[in-house]
């Protein structure tokens, strides 16, 4: 009698046998969905798959573990039929870890109830002057958020009498049933996968463990800030529900638009306004900082534009102790009405400097504007 020949353990799971690691993973999940008997209908169409999700564990179970795999490719079938080790299916390299993630897919990825889970971010939106972003400053913020119950200290129950174990599952958390030609593990309907039933709930937090309370949290904003960044406060989230970790609680900024100075980087800027004869001769003229009106020169013949630097009255580095400028950007203002003699003085310095006007008269006005523009 011929013996039938096995297939090919990596055309099984439809790969290359240069397939990595997490394309076997891959394609042995995609299969075992695929050929899952307690998802087919009719019992001839679940003994076929029943054969052929077989054949899909058996390759992946000889692929995933690397030894197992050497074997195979130097000897075929023959020397990758070393038996099962001690621990089954799942002492593979990564043939448990595969097999879990098809049990999730299968049963909604529940385990049991009873699992620590990390409580949710939070986000506060905080809207802070110019300056404060410049010096920094303390805040209190007032955020509500879910909070271990303070009276049952997260148990959900009235009391440590009030918590008894699961008749059904006998505190496991855990059923076993059939599925198929093997048996595997559900969470008990009964206690949800606890293992345990409170049978008198806490007063406070009706039984979920948690209240929902607000809580003033210190928060120091750091000279240099800007909008857009965002300070993360760790563990300062909402609290986790059996006994899971905190989560983190991330403060956004906005910075609030200064009537007189934007900043550019580290560097603080402000338009000055300069009457033209000042421009031209030179002179002194008080402007503003952040730390009061000082007075800075204006040098003969400064042109529309010229940025004049002050140092060190700019924004502190948040990264280094370096601190950027104050930096004032010239705008020469033209003067819109004259009065005769004025013109006449205007008219003589046009004639000195070799300046001609034109027809009119009144474009010698705009070439003088255009002049210091």
């Amino acid at each position: 009698m011929a013996s039938v020949s096995k297939r090919d353990y990596y055309e099984t799971l439809g790969v290359e046998r240069t397939a990595s690691d997490d394309e076997l993973k891959k394609a042995y999940r995609k299969m075992a969905r695929q050929h899952h008997p307690d998802l087919q209908t009719g019992e001839a169409q679940k003994k076929v798959s029943e054969e052929k999700f077989k054949e899909v564990n058996e390759a992946y179970e000889t692929l995933s573990d690397q030894e197992k795999r050497k074997r195979y490719d130097m000897f075929g079938h023959a020397g990758g039929q070393q038996g099962p080790g001690p621990e089954g299916f799942g002492g593979g390299g990564g043939f448990g870890d595969a097999f879990n993630d098809i049990f999730e897919d299968f049963f909604g990825g529940q385990r049991g109830g009873n699992r620590a889970e990390r409580g949710n971010d939070l986000q506060y939106n905080l809207e802070l002057t110019f300056e404060e972003s410049v010096y920094g400053k303390d805040a209190k913020l007032k955020i509500p958020r879910w909070e271990v119950c303070p009276d049952c200290k997260g148990s959900g129950a009235k009391s440590a009498a009030a918590i008894k174990t699961c008749p059904s599952c006998k505190g496991a958390g855990q059923m076993r049933f059939q599925q198929g030609f093997f048996s595997i593990s559900r969470p008990c309907g009964q206690c949800e996968g606890a293992g345990r039933i409170v049978t008198e709930p806490c007063g406070a937090c009706q039984g979920r463990q948690r209240t929902y309370r607000e809580r003033t949290i210190a928060v120091h904003i750091p000279a240099g800030i800007e909008s857009g960044m965002r300070l993360r406060l760790s563990n300062e989230g909402e609290h986790g529900v059996n006994a899971g970790p905190p989560g983190d609680l991330y403060v956004a900024i906005t910075v609030k638009p200064h009537p007189v100075f934007q900043r550019q980087g580290h560097d603080i800027l402000c338009d000055v306004p300069v009457n033209f004869v000042t421009a031209v001769l030179g002179g002194k003229i008080e402007v503003p900082t952040l730390k009061g009106n000082t007075v800075i020169k204006i040098p003969a013949g400064t042109q529309q534009d010229k940025i004049l630097r002050l140092k060190g009255l700019g924004i502190p580095s948040l990264k280094s102790q370096s601190t950027g400028d104050q930096l004032f950007v010239i705008k020469i203002q033209i003067p819109t009405k004259l009065n005769a003699r004025q013109k006449e003085l205007l008219m003589e310095f046009a004639k000195e400097s070799g300046m001609t006007m034109d027809e009119g008269g009144d474009g010698f006005f705009d070439k003088m504007k255009a002049h210091f523009e």
